[in-house]
């Protein structure tokens, strides 16, 4: 053994020394790896706002697409605000349960004061602000689902004010109940890592609310048939899609929260190779459906099926074998193509398909949690998918219908002839 190979050796003892804490506590380095870990995938949810505004600013007509810019800028920062002030509280309140299990809040957020070098962070596996980060971003993304949905034809500032409301109060309510400790989790077991229910079908019944408070676009539906609106950009629209693709790696992995040791890096590894075959296998079943319905390929429902397979992977990624995680997305871009026929008979219009893809996708993938996951119940899905989408339609058919009659939700008829970008934005400079 030479000399380089000693000094080696001894270099890795040394580091590898601290790695696990002998007495139960943290050590440096695992806390380092976790904070990492947590900050990385936080910048790749950020990322998908820019995968959601770039679907939405594809789909739309080329007189919306700035409009759809706007709100998807404006609802991170709103989102962002609103979940320090109130909503972090909110979804996990501690001990600080008014209404054990159900309402709690723990105050605005605080993180410690500027660290010290050779601080001592005692038994926390990560930084404050990490998971803070973290968290808000996924705060986030529920307002980017509803977005899309109401395109076209709505005001902006109702839409921020219901921004609001939905990521300060709405979503971090329920997710307190999934994963701050409440009875969802507590009473029924309710497993969803990621947040197929939590997250996307919370987004889903809202943008189905919002649909259905605004009505369909000036000239969807003639006499009962549904008319072909050309989308503006599409290859925008599947650039837009791999961003989603990409980040989701973040959304899905992150949710584990921890990546300071080998099982972690191996589960970590697992969701991440699951999460890409969901998508895989969402958008192979798009691609044949609509072969086998139109004799082509149709694009748009590629799309869809690809999210629509990320969303039903979201709410259980790591037990599921890399085959069953085909499969799970394989049904999700089914479900997809049955939720638009479905929308499309109730005359409801859905600009970007968010609703089948967050909403009915969603669903799917919160029951599948049964299949691999072994602490997971039948009962315990349902129940809380039950629980989770009366609360969501009840609160936000309460705050459209308030808004609708207040200062009115949608644009006249002569402004969305014209586009929205017009009538609500500045839109030369």
């Amino acid at each position: 053994m030479t000399k380089k190979t000693i000094w080696g050796a001894a270099i890795l003892a040394v580091m590898a020394g601290p790695l696990y804490a002998q007495d139960g506590q943290i050590s440096p380095i695992q806390f380092n790896m976790n904070t990492l870990f947590l900050i990385i995938c936080g910048i790749l949810v950020m990322w998908m706002s820019a995968g959601f505004a770039m679907v939405e600013a594809g789909f739309v007509r080329a007189k919306n697409v700035v409009n759809q810019c706007a709100k998807n800028i404006g609802l991170v920062a709103i989102a962002s605000i609103c979940f320090l002030v109130f909503g972090y509280g909110l979804m996990f309140p501690g001990d600080n349960w008014i209404i054990p299990g159900v309402l709690g809040h723990s105050g605005m957020v605080t993180i410690g004061d500027v660290a010290d070098t050779g601080a001592d962070f005692g038994a926390k596996s990560h930084a404050d602000g990490s998971i803070v980060f973290f968290q808000m971003m996924f705060c986030a993304a529920v307002a980017s689902i509803v977005s899309g949905s109401l395109a076209e034809r709505m005001k902006l500032l109702p839409f921020f004010l219901f921004t609001i409301l939905m990521t300060g109060i709405i979503y971090p309510l329920q997710a307190s109940w999934v994963w701050g400790g409440g009875f969802l989790d507590t009473q029924y077991g309710f497993k969803d890592l990621a947040g197929s229910a939590s997250i996307h079908v919370v987004g889903g019944v809202a943008a189905l609310t919002g649909s259905i408070a605004l009505g369909a676009r000036a000239g969807r539906y003639v006499d009962g048939v549904k008319v072909p609106m050309t989308s503006f950009n599409l290859p925008i629209a599947t650039l837009g899609a791999l961003i989603l693709w990409m980040g989701w790696f973040g959304f899905n992995a992150g949710s584990y929260l921890s990546f300071s040791s080998e099982p972690d890096a191996s589960n970590v590894a697992r969701i991440l190779l699951n999460t890409n075959m969901a998508a895989a296998g969402g958008v192979i079943t798009a691609a044949f459906v609509s072969y086998l319905q139109y004799y082509r390929f149709d694009l748009s429902f590629m799309i869809n099926g690809g999210l629509a397979g990320l969303v039903a992977i979201t709410a259980e990624p790591l037990f599921p074998t890399p085959v069953l995680a085909i499969a799970i997305g394989m049904v999700g871009g089914l479900v997809v193509f049955w939720a638009l026929q479905m929308l499309e008979a109730l005359k409801i219009d859905d600009v970007v398909g968010a609703i089948p893809v967050h909403l009915f996708a969603g669903i799917w993938g919160t029951i599948a949690v049964v299949l691999s996951n072994p602490d997971a119940t039948l009962m315990g899905q349902v129940i809380g998918l039950a629980v989770i989408i009366a609360y969501v339609a009840v609160s936000t058919t309460f705050i459209w219908t308030i808004l609708k009659v207040s200062i009115g939700i949608r644009v006249s008829a002569e402004n969305e002839e014209v586009g929205v970008d017009q009538s609500e934005l500045v839109t030369a400079i």
